[in-house]
């Protein structure tokens, strides 16, 4: 097992239907029952996924919602069932720390939908850290919106767009060039501590550049402060164990970059496919990558946009086709996800959704309904390694 590698791939935000207890989380204050990302988008214009469908997508998506996918129909061949979420959120941590391991012991704290939304010791703190007399929005607000809303304020006045949503996480805007990209960096990082006392996940920092509304662009230098887990995640374990582990995208920031030995960033979900590729030629013997591919959630599920979703869905399958192709004996490599993001949904919000678990590299074989928890635990029984304090192996 020594000489077993793993590899733990996310697609940011592709849920296979409403999770039992979807009725309690809302959008535009209409639940999230009903809600199925993958199945809605087959629905609306069918999905080639050759790949991941041969693994067992589309049985995983019939398993989990009774739905069909048209265009999702292949027998499975692959390591193949649904995984339900137990912590208390449809957010990024969330989902990710349960799968490795740790769901969340707390209740988050949301900021509510009223202007402004922060309370007036944060919105000093935020001040105070930035230099100015104020902060611009303080509101529930689209990320690309809030920027063509308050953009040419921002310019002109020096005061950081803050903003939250229906998750835990307050945002920062700013300007690349105005504003100063480390400047703003400074000022996330200074606030997260606060924020994370309050048990609010993230404090996310979103550069943007662009002198008008209809030019305003955010930049690839995102960066999450988020709350540290607070038990052994399958990375601590695995490092703590003399493991080598990658983490590829946002993996660094959602753990706190803790148990991570190298992380691999880039601008695009392009440039992240080409780490895990050339991973799957040269990571080496019994360690663990975990990779996060975010466009499907950023770019496409807020934003409502059912053919881009449709297009990355394709995109990344030819992606996990080729990984698969560099994967050695004694390798696996699941294909899951954190939580839903219907593009055919009501408002521009995460959903509650179970979410597909693909395996390639223990040949065929139905799981069933799992937990999120679960999955970490087989990862870490597949490389001889200690359990995480919770789930079950399936393997």
């Amino acid at each position: 097992m020594a000489e077993n590698r793993a590899f733990l791939i996310v697609m940011d935000s592709a849920g296979i239907g409403g999770a039992p207890d979807a009725g309690d989380f809302f959008n535009d204050d209409k639940p999230d029952t009903g809600t199925n990302t993958i199945a809605h988008i087959a629905q609306a214009q069918p999905l080639h996924m050759p790949h991941l469908d041969r693994l067992g997508l589309g049985a995983a998506i019939r398993l989990s919602s009774g739905q069909d996918a048209p265009g999702l129909d292949a027998e499975p061949q692959g390591l193949w069932g649904a995984a339900t979420e137990i912590s208390p959120g449809k957010d990024t941590p969330s989902g990710h720390w349960e799968m490795a391991g740790v769901p969340v012991p707390w209740q988050w704290h949301y900021f509510p939908k009223a202007i402004p939304a922060f309370p007036p010791e944060v919105t000093a703190r935020i001040c105070e850290l930035a230099g100015t007399d104020g902060i611009l929005a303080a509101c529930h607000a689209s990320g690309t919106q809030v920027i063509e809303d308050f953009g040419d304020r921002h310019i002109c006045s020096g005061w950081p767009i803050c903003y939250t949503s229906v998750d835990s996480v307050l945002q920062i805007a700013a300007h690349e060039d105005h504003f100063g990209l480390d400047r703003l960096l400074a000022l996330c990082e200074g606030l997260a501590p606060m924020l994370h006392e309050m048990r609010v996940g993230r404090v996310i920092a979103r550069p943007f550049v662009g002198e008008a509304p209809g030019r305003f662009q955010r930049t690839p230098n995102r960066r999450d402060f988020a709350i540290a887990p607070p038990a052994d995640t399958i990375l601590d374990i695995a490092a703590r164990s003399g493991r080598v582990t990658h983490a590829i995208g946002k993996i660094g920031d959602i753990f706190s970059h803790r148990g991570i030995a190298h992380l691999h960033k880039g601008k695009s979900d392009a440039d992240l496919a080409g780490h895990l590729l050339r991973l799957g030629q040269e990571a080496e013997p019994g360690s663990l990558t975990f990779a996060n591919f975010v466009e499907f959630d950023t770019n496409y599920g807020h934003r409502r946009d059912i053919p881009g979703y449709a297009a990355q869905l394709e995109w990344f399958d030819g992606i996990a086709g080729r990984l698969i192709e560099t994967l050695r004996p004694g390798d696996l490599a699941i294909f899951t996800a954190d939580h839903g993001n219907d593009p055919s949904w009501f408002g521009t919000d995460h959903t509650r959704e179970r979410v597909p678990v693909l395996g390639f590299g223990l040949g065929r074989r139905e799981i069933g309904q799992v937990g999120f928890s679960d999955i970490g635990a087989s990862l870490m029984a597949h490389l001889g390694l200690p359990a995480p304090q919770h789930g079950t192996p399936f393997l």
